[in-house]
């Protein structure tokens, strides 16, 4: 088969593709979205009807995931890592109902936070759910575990978890492929209780998840991910590098070997056989992993009958945050770094900003207008290229904590006395997780102004599509907002004076209402009309 030039999203993708798989479901979130937009143009899965259309959002996802699982196909659910915390209910519970066909969860974590509110660790979803981990360090990998997860998955008829981080997602590299497998035949479960969690079925399901841990110990003992070498000669440290914080370790050795006895781990739950000889067998433990200190607390927590130190995240051999990098590790290592030359003061930081054009900057200025009397601190927002206005010169908005939040954080301050209490919340994202919280604002007649800034995609993720574009009037108007306080208007300069009188009467008006302002994104619309020019060529 060819050899492919992939992203470690994209190797992944191609695997599961290869693999047989009949369904993607996820929501767009850095680092995890090329998995998806590369099988949207996979002339593989368009030929073989895979299914890769957007879900509203990770729990939506991850059920369409499951239910696919339940009619026998293989299917992948894709997210980031604060989508798992959206997905938490299903995906708990899918340990316990297991899989009928294949059921791959992957999750791209994000760490030091190069586009995400915050910083976690997915492997302690997947110790937490008790079931196999995947930890790829390389694209190959990326491309081998999406079949190795599919027959783990058949196998013990439980999800797997493939954890990614951002520079493997986002790196390229050579991918050998193998000859492509044929789609699942449907087969619906032959337990006709195994997704039922009725209390007294459920109980028995645990029981029988926890039967199951030792044979996911030999697997990830048995697994050809996992990899030991104790013939080391220099046994003052040895080293457990897992995932692609294995990549960094030999990174900073070059071509040399590494003198140290090494355990690479790519394979969850730990290789404790393994890690018990290569403790036993040096002075102390440095654990290298890229994320929190997952290891490392795991075997702080084991019974290793000694007092050797185990080094790494929590005694500050390595940073608590941020990523890893080669020159973490060789200080860790007494090695030295290798730094590069500083940057000039002449290069000042350009701190991210609105694009020129983009149609939420007029909504921001005449929001601002409107509300020129209140005092700062009445405007919410939300996850989103909107995010900016936070940012001078608009300083539009108070607030960025998860999906959907603006709306329910305006609802709660509401209820606190807070006037006028505003959310701003973009189209996508208001369909993500914001529909739930507007309903709560309508049951209890909250006095609030919802704004949902609809550039018609999702903007901050490359421009995807969205569930409810085209629609947002008639949700609002079946969430039972008042038609009349419905409002839509075009952000634009000509328009400044119908803007800001808009605002001012919404904000006037005690209950709750949405004002759209519609004008498409500027980048999807030059890419539209660059595409147009194209074709007439």
């Amino acid at each position: 088969m060819e050899k492919m030039m992939l992203l470690g999203d994209e190797a992944l993708a191609q695997g599961a593709l290869d693999a047989g798989i009949s369904g993607f479901y996820g929501y767009p979130g850095t680092p995890s979205t090329e998995i998806i937009e590369y099988v949207q143009r996979s002339k593989q899965a368009i030929e073989g009807k895979v299914h890769r259309v957007w879900s509203s959002n990770e729990k939506t996802a991850m059920e369409s995931a499951i239910g696919m699982s339940y009619a026998g196909k293989r299917a992948m659910v894709t997210m980031k890592h604060v989508g798992l915390n959206v997905a938490a209910d299903p995906f708990m519970n899918s340990a316990f109902t297991g899989a009928n066909g294949g059921l791959i969860v992957t999750v791209a974590d994000d760490p030091s936070m190069h586009s995400s509110q915050n910083e976690q660790d997915s492997r302690f979803y997947g110790k937490f759910a008790m079931i196999p981990i995947l930890e790829p360090s390389n694209q190959q990998e990326c491309y081998d575990m999406a079949f190795h997860a599919f027959e783990i998955s058949e196998k013990y008829h439980v999800p797997v978890l493939i954890r990614l981080t951002t520079r493997l997602s986002h790196s390229r590299a050579g991918v050998q492929r193998r000859e492509p497998g044929s789609q699942n035949p449907m087969k619906k479960p032959e337990d006709p209780f195994q997704f039922m969690l009725l209390p007294a079925i459920a109980r028995k399901k645990y029981k029988n998840l926890i039967q199951k841990q030792d044979d996911f110990v030999r697997e990830s003992a048995e697994s050809p991910f996992n990899q030991a070498s104790f013939d080391a000669p220099d046994r003052s440290v040895g080293i457990i590098a897992t995932g692609l914080a294995y990549n960094y370790l030999r990174e900073v050795y070059g071509d040399k070997p590494i003198p140290h006895p090494v355990i690479k781990i790519c394979q969850y739950p730990l290789p404790q056989k393994a890690i018990h000889q290569l403790y036993e067998s040096c002075d102390k433990l440095l654990i290298l992993e890229e994320g929190m200190p997952v290891v490392e607390e795991m075997l702080k927590g084991l019974s290793w009958g000694g007092t050797k130190p185990i080094c790494g995240r929590l005694d500050g051999s390595i940073p608590r945050d941020g990523e890893l990098n080669p020159n973490k590790v060789a200080r860790a290592l007494g090695l030295p770094a290798e730094e590069g030359k500083p940057i000039p003061e002449i290069v000042s930081p350009r701190p991210p900003a609105l694009c020129v054009g983009c149609p939420h900057a007029d909504s921001f200025l005449a929001l601002n207008e409107a509300m020129k009397d209140f005092d700062r601190g009445h405007v919410f927002s939300d996850i989103g290229c909107y995010t900016l206005g936070f940012m001078p010169p608009y300083n539009a908005i108070n607030s960025c904590v998860d999906m959907g939040a603006s709306i329910t954080m305006a609802k709660g301050a509401a209820d606190a006395g807070l006037y006028p209490a505003v959310a701003v919340i973009g189209d996508s994202t208001f369909t993500h997780s914001g529909i739930t919280g507007l309903l709560d604002c309508v049951y209890e007649k909250s006095n609030v102004v919802i704004v949902i800034l609809d550039n018609s995609t999702t903007a901050m993720t490359g421009g995807q599509e969205y569930t409810s574009f085209g629609r947002l009037e008639e949700i609002c108007i079946g969430l039972g907002v008042p038609r009349e306080h419905i409002r839509v208007f075009i952000p634009l300069k000509r328009n400044w004076d119908e803007m800001v009188q808009i605002y001012k009467e919404e904000l006037a008006y005690e209950g709750v209402s949405v004002i759209i302002p519609r004008r498409e994104c500027v980048q999807t619309l030059m890419k539209k009309n660059k595409d147009l020019m194209e074709k007439q060529a």
